[in-house]
């Protein structure tokens, strides 16, 4: 699954967004790590982080991420 991703992100697939891209690229690299991990509690964690990266495609993406990233890019409350 991993390199189909990649096959994705560097072929002419259509994916011509950055954001997607970025998205898609840390997906196949936690699937990967996944798959190299020494504990299932690893495992988790990357596949918790590849589903994490796709939601950010598929528009499922978590409100506290959301926040971090209002205050982080754009100084909100300073």
């Amino acid at each position: 699954l991993a390199r189909h991703l990649e096959g994705w992100v560097g072929g002419a697939s259509g994916i011509t967004r950055l954001r997607h891209r970025q998205a898609l690229t840390e997906c196949a690299q936690a699937l990967e790590r996944m798959g190299e991990a020494a504990t299932t509690e690893l495992r988790a964690e990357e596949l918790r982080l590849a589903l994490r990266a796709l939601g950010r495609v598929t528009g499922e993406v978590d409100i506290e991420e959301v926040l971090d990233i209002i205050f982080r890019d754009f100084c909100v409350g300073k």
